[in-house]
């Protein structure tokens, strides 16, 4: 995902007066520049910061939504919009099969050791941001039976 998409349906949500949706966009483009700031690319922001923000800012939005009190309906209405917009920005996951399969095929050398933590050592840094931690563990965890 390019910053600029964002900053385009930022402008077009604001056009269309969608308060809702304008304030999640606009904090995930303060979120995005503020990391490549950080890291010290504020003028050519990489397709995978942008990518690994959305995540980021998508997992808080998860847990602000799981931790609010039912009672708190406005709150809930608030966030669920805000996960909502997110995850429309958020790249797509592998799914286990895809999970399982790029490990067998890439990794198969490290996967023979039967080792659990050298497999998870070569993996993690490759599929960060790509699969999802906990599918990662548990293909590693069937592999390394």
């Amino acid at each position: 995902m390019e910053i600029k998409t964002l900053q385009n349906d930022m402008i077009a949500a604001m056009k269309a007066k969608d308060k809702g949706r304008k304030d999640a966009i606009s904090a995930l483009v303060s979120a995005v520049k503020k990391a490549a700031i950080d890291e010290g690319c504020r003028e050519d922001i990489p397709e995978s910061l942008v990518d690994r923000v959305i995540l980021k800012e998508l997992k808080t939005a998860k847990e602000q939504l799981d931790s609010c009190p039912a009672e708190r309906t406005d709150l809930l209405e608030e966030y669920q919009l805000r996960h909502d917009v997110i995850k429309e920005y958020a790249p797509a996951m592998m799914s286990e099969e895809e999970v399982r399969a790029y490990i067998t095929e890439k990794f198969a050398e490290v996967v023979a050791t039967k080792n659990k933590g050298q497999i998870m050592k070569a993996v993690m840094a490759e599929l960060k941001g790509k699969a999802d931690g906990k599918v990662i563990n548990q293909v590693v965890a069937d592999l390394c039976k």
